[in-house]
């Protein structure tokens, strides 16, 4: 009896199994200090079949960080954030995205990794452009929207507007630990965690409905 090929989606569910060891590998201990043999033990593949997916560890890491912004972006189209009025729209994406970096930490120690390397690997991800353009035409969208509307002020740039979303979102993230024992704040409970995505939302909502 002829041995059946594999089929497509299990080497589609290896590589995510790869890509997800990977991404909490390089998170925990950056580019330098990850290790294919771990990567290999928690995602359960030979470091043989890592290294024919994604050739070596740069390309595993390149791999990774690319798979970083495709699952957020992904995570965003769920929203449908255009069937929203355009507040609802701004509140939903705020707290998506406060929740995506709670919840996923591994993003933010991605991008901090990326950031001390200089940029240098996301710089190269050829097809970055086009997991970010649903994002901002979405929000582009919004934007429009809210202008008519008489809501929103005129003029406000779509990626200036994530960009600052982000930033609100991510740095009480990223210095959660030094937070927590300098001003005793606990990004990560609850109450905490709900009151600060309440500041954020009025905070954006204010600038974008305080006129020009």
């Amino acid at each position: 009896m002829a041995r059946r090929a594999p089929r497509r989606h299990d080497a589609e569910a290896a590589r995510a199994d790869i890509l997800a060891a990977a991404l909490a590998e390089f998170a925990e201990h950056g580019h330098a200090g990850a290790r294919i043999d771990r990567i290999a033990k928690a995602s359960g593949m030979s470091k043989p079949m890592i290294y024919s997916y994604f050739t070596d560890k740069d390309g595993l890491y390149a791999a990774a960080l690319r798979e970083a912004y495709v699952q957020i972006r992904e995570g965003e189209r769920t929203l449908h954030l255009t069937d929203f009025a355009p507040s609802e729209a701004i509140a939903a994406l705020v707290s998506f995205t406060l929740d995506h970096f709670i919840e996923k930490p591994w993003f933010v120690s991605m991008l901090n990794t990326e950031n001390l390397r200089g940029g240098n690997t996301i710089a190269d991800i050829g097809d970055l452009s086009e997991i970010q353009s649903h994002l901002v035409r979405e929000i582009g969208l919004i934007l429009d929207r809210g202008v008519a509307e008489g809501r929103f002020r005129a003029g406000v740039d779509p990626v200036e507007l994530y960009i600052t979303v982000a930033s609100l979102c991510y740095f009480p993230v990223a210095n959660r630990h030094t937070l927590k024992s300098v001003f005793g704040r606990d990004i990560a409970h609850p109450p905490q965690l709900a009151e600060r995505r309440k500041l954020i939302t009025q905070m954006v909502l204010a600038w974008l409905e305080g006129g020009s």
